[in-house]
């Protein structure tokens, strides 16, 4: 009785992979819950630690004048804009916060999930200044005391750890968008590529 082994068609002895689907990225959500934690309770101390030490104060100068520390109460929005819309900011912060807090269960993305637990942790400190500070709930004045360059915001306007973080996670969620990787953790660039090879193939 003959042994041998007839080899066997090469699409046969391995599955084809080309339309195979790859394996999706685990879910990035505590990338976010350790972020915005984060950064929440680094911008509440500052802000304690300036509304303590630099009320009433002229401003302090460090790193030889590269920044100047001094408390300004601000009732816009971040870096001194809008200002008298204190309410209709407050909204819009609590919407931003909701939309963050539903998005963040679908993260696969960790690019995506630093950017948003910045600008989540960002929100929230600014939000609670809104919310618990003078005057009043929803116009309560956001706490300010960065400056750089110059006092008194005159080469930009005075800002907060809450401010820098929402600046650094939008510009990193715009370059990420700008490089075609979505919040999923997908490249819609080479998903459609995907796609159009597909339906080559079918026709």
């Amino acid at each position: 009785m003959s042994t041998d082994h007839q080899p066997q068609p090469e699409d046969e002895q391995e599955p084809a992979e080309s339309g195979a689907e790859q394996p999706l990225p685990p879910r990035r959500i505590g990338v976010v819950a350790a972020i915005a934690p984060l950064v929440f309770v680094l911008d509440l101390v500052t802000k304690v630690l300036a509304t303590v030490n630099l009320e009433g104060s002229a401003p302090v100068r460090i790193l030889g004048g590269a920044v100047y520390l001094q408390l300004v109460r601000n009732p816009g929005a971040a870096f001194s804009m809008a200002t008298g819309m204190t309410w209709v900011l407050a909204l819009v912060a609590i919407g931003v916060v909701v939309a963050i807090i539903w998005l963040a269960r679908r993260l696969r993305s960790v690019g995506w999930a630093i950017g948003l637990g910045l600008v989540l942790g960002g929100a929230l400190g600014n939000l609670a200044d809104r919310i618990f500070r003078a005057p009043g709930p929803l116009q309560g004045h956001v706490v300010d005391f960065v400056s750089v360059f110059a006092p008194n915001g005159d080469f930009f306007p005075v800002f907060n750890v809450a401010d820098s973080a929402i600046s650094i996670g939008a510009v990193l969620i715009v370059l990420l968008s700008l490089f075609g990787k979505d919040y999923d953790g997908s490249s819609p660039r080479k998903a459609g590529t995907s796609r159009a090879s597909a339906e080559r193939d079918e026709s």
